[in-house]
């Protein structure tokens, strides 16, 4: 058999919508949705969001790529590429995330910068038992920082990382993390669209290597109760035209060395902290791992080497200086996610917002923040729609598709609690 071609994109659910297509479609090409699908819920409920078009007949959209952005797949006989939604004039469609992304970087081209972004992951490993019902993978030798059969006594991360290695992927680990069976992964950092492009498919063949082996890895927020909770750290920098990390003051970082276009950039994530979650903190679960003291960024704040703030800022400088935002969680669309924190940061520079001194509590009995995000999703919802600077520079139609979805969202989970309310969510992201 001929390669096939794997297309796809990420909705604004975080879920990856796809077609297999001939081997002729192994090229500069395209192929047709409907364009509805942004009006698709977890529960394959059918909305009338915006910009769906559901009662304006249901049109297409079109999903265009280009030859060289194919590569191989972690299936034989497939190849796989991302690409970027058009509307049914041939124009790039608002909802698309990928395009907000690409918005993003240009906003940042257009002062001289491009960002540079390095995502981690976290998720958890859940299985059937005997009865069907999903139970947290059994490893009960895992600890932080494990590794080995103790950790993963599948050894379905060893697959995960020849497959990486395979595809093309620059990991920069793999961990077992604080509540087992918890993991981490990381790559490294790249320019912000190919980073983005290589985490998406990253979490999608992560998840569908670990089903082969009876795991369903979930990246999730907060899948188990009494377990911690799973983030999605946006780690990023800019470089100038030299080649230069304009985020660097020197050799040392922290905040001791911190220049003005990281300082632009705090006061822009602090300035927009509160719409920022309804965006890259998007559903019900979410809000059980967004609490104060939970190392999760919940608190309007920002410091050096301290896992407790939102907004971190390496003690490392020269070529590896970066400011990691600590917020976002995997079952927010990555595009959206990295555009959002970028925007937010840009908004900073430019709107000239002031710098809030930095946290010098602990994070746990204390804390000099006192504001912090909405406590549930309904909350962060209204934060979003009162945002509506943030709003215009995401995109101001995806946003309002965004919050029409997660109110509906609101009432679809009010009721659900426990297993029923993982369940809503554990299959999809």
């Amino acid at each position: 058999m001929k390669d096939r071609l794997r297309a796809m994109f990420c909705d604004h659910l975080s879920v990856m919508r796809g077609k297999y297509l001939p081997n002729s479609k192994i090229a500069d090409s395209s192929t047709r949705f409907c364009r509805s699908t942004f009006g698709v819920h977890y529960d394959r409920d059918l909305l009338d969001a915006p910009g769906a078009m559901m009662k304006q007949g249901l049109p297409d959209m079109e999903l265009k790529w280009v030859h060289d952005d194919i590569r191989d797949s972690w299936h034989t006989g497939t190849k796989v590429v991302l690409g970027d939604l058009y509307d049914d004039q041939d124009q790039p469609l608002p909802l698309c995330p990928r395009g907000a992304l690409k918005r993003a970087v240009a906003d940042w081209q257009a002062h001289g910068l491009s960002p540079k972004v390095g995502i981690e992951l976290e998720c958890f490993a859940l299985q059937a038992d005997d009865n069907g019902r999903l139970v947290p993978y059994d490893a009960p030798g895992g600890v932080v920082y494990g590794t080995g059969p103790f950790a993963d006594p599948l050894r379905f991360n060893d697959r995960i990382w020849a497959m990486a290695e395979e595809m093309g992927f620059s990991l920069d680990m793999i961990t077992a993390e604080f509540d087992s069976p918890q993991f981490e992964y990381t790559l490294t950092f790249d320019d912000a669209l190919k980073a983005v492009d290589d985490i998406v498919l990253f979490r999608l063949m992560a998840r569908e290597i670990a089903l082969e082996y009876g795991i369903v890895l979930t990246f999730m927020p907060k899948p188990i109760a009494e377990a911690g909770g799973s983030g999605m750290h946006i780690n990023f920098s800019f470089q100038d035209a030299t080649g230069a990390n304009a985020l660097s003051s020197g050799p040392r970082g922290g905040p001791e060395h911190m220049n003005d276009l990281a300082r632009g950039c705090l006061a822009g994530l602090l300035h927009h902290h509160k719409g920022l979650a309804g965006l890259i903190a998007p559903t019900a679960n979410s809000y059980m791992r967004l609490q104060p003291g939970s190392l999760s960024g919940y608190w309007q704040n920002w410091g050096g080497d301290h896992r407790n703030v939102t907004t971190r800022i390496s003690s490392e400088g020269g070529a590896k200086a970066r400011l990691e935002h600590r917020m976002a969680d995997a079952s927010s669309n990555p595009y959206t996610a990295v555009a959002a924190v970028l925007q937010a940061a840009r908004l900073g520079v430019e709107n000239g917002h002031a710098l809030p001194p930095m946290e010098t509590g602990d994070g746990f009995d204390s804390t000099d923040a006192k504001e912090g995000t909405a406590i549930d999703l309904s909350g962060a919802v209204r934060d979003l729609e009162r945002d509506t600077v943030l709003a215009q520079a995401v995109g101001a139609e995806l946003v309002a598709n965004h919050v029409f979805m997660k109110a509906k969202e609101v009432r679809k989970t009010r009721d659900l609690e426990g297993d029923a309310l993982r369940d809503f969510y554990v299959y999809f992201i």
